[in-house]
């Protein structure tokens, strides 16, 4: 084919995650970039509509045109995002201008109505969902949006993921720990509280995070208060309760980078105050925060230099 190796990989790679699926489902096939306002503005709208279809056999494939270009080049891609929907290996319809839910969905009722897409299991009248891939996929998507700040976009992702899977511990405890940062303790609970009440959830490895979540948000005061722990830590560089009162308080507000820089200094200066209280409030904040995130990795870093030289 006069391919290159990695020409030839990123064929075979679109084969598996386009081209095969889209031989019995219809799929939505994103093009895409990390500095796309655009594409960051139609994702969480491509990512809802495809949940909500998955019943009838469609799927969501995106692809980032920085680290897939040729593909990009195969399908002429000038621009983004572009969409189209695939069948069976091939265009049938192009959804670029398709930018909301109801254009999007409009548009995927009629193919539906033309193509023979596979909305079930053959043999059975229960519709299929997604398989255990797409929800890995789906999972990232949100751990993603959280990571980059968007704890709204990621709640929307693990709730449509909870729906679809009631018994997927790391969308639950990607909910909470959305909630969490969106300043909606309460439902975040409420949310904890239907896990707890199931025994395959809430012994799950994955709920440990929504757990350190819920705890530290307890800690939440408001602004008038804030300032006067903040105050005082300044105040008494040397008094360590000070210090942890205010850590514990800045990242419940929001201040993550306040909170870390305040418990690195305790750690620094005794590792050993209340038994290690500093350095396991920042295993706590990292674990709630979620430990693939880059600013937990780097906060990691930090922590290892003090504690290891």
């Amino acid at each position: 084919m006069g391919l290159s190796i990695d020409e030839q990989k990123a064929v075979d790679r679109f084969r598996k995650t386009v081209v095969e699926p889209s031989q019995t489902k219809l799929v939505i096939l994103d093009f895409w970039a990390e500095w796309c306002g655009p594409c960051k503005a139609l994702t969480p709208v491509l990512e809802k509509v495809a949940g909500e279809y998955a019943d009838k056999g469609v799927v969501l494939a995106k692809v980032n045109v920085d680290e897939e270009q040729f593909i990009a080049a195969q399908f002429q891609v000038r621009s983004i995002p572009t969409v189209y929907a695939m069948f069976q290996g091939q265009p049938v319809a192009d959804l670029t201008n398709a930018r909301s839910e109801s254009q999007l969905k409009q548009v995927l009722d009629q193919l539906l109505a033309q193509l023979p897409v596979q909305a079930g299991t053959e043999g059975s009248s229960a519709p299929e969902g997604p398989s255990p891939q797409e929800l890995a996929q789906y999972v990232k998507m949100g751990e993603d949006a959280l990571a980059g700040g968007d704890p709204q976009r990621a709640a929307g992702i693990f709730s449509q993921i909870t729906e679809f899977a009631p018994d997927n511990a790391p969308a639950h405890s990607g909910l909470v720990r959305a909630l969490v940062q969106m300043g909606e303790t309460d439902q975040a609970r409420q949310v904890m509280d239907v896990i707890e009440s199931d025994p395959r959830l809430a012994t799950d490895p994955a709920i440990a995070a929504a757990r350190s979540a819920i705890e530290l948000a307890g800690t939440r005061v408001d602004d008038g208060e804030l300032a006067a722990l903040r105050a005082a830590a300044a105040a008494a560089p040397g008094d360590m309760d000070a210090q942890f009162a205010y850590a514990e308080a800045a990242f419940a507000a929001g201040d993550r980078d306040a909170a870390a820089d305040t418990l690195l200094a305790m750690v620094a200066a005794d590792r050993e105050w209340q038994e290690g209280a500093a350095r396991t409030k920042l295993l706590k904040i990292f674990e709630a925060t979620g430990l693939e995130d880059e600013w937990v990795v780097a906060t990691r870093r930090r922590l290892s230099k003090i504690l290891f030289g």
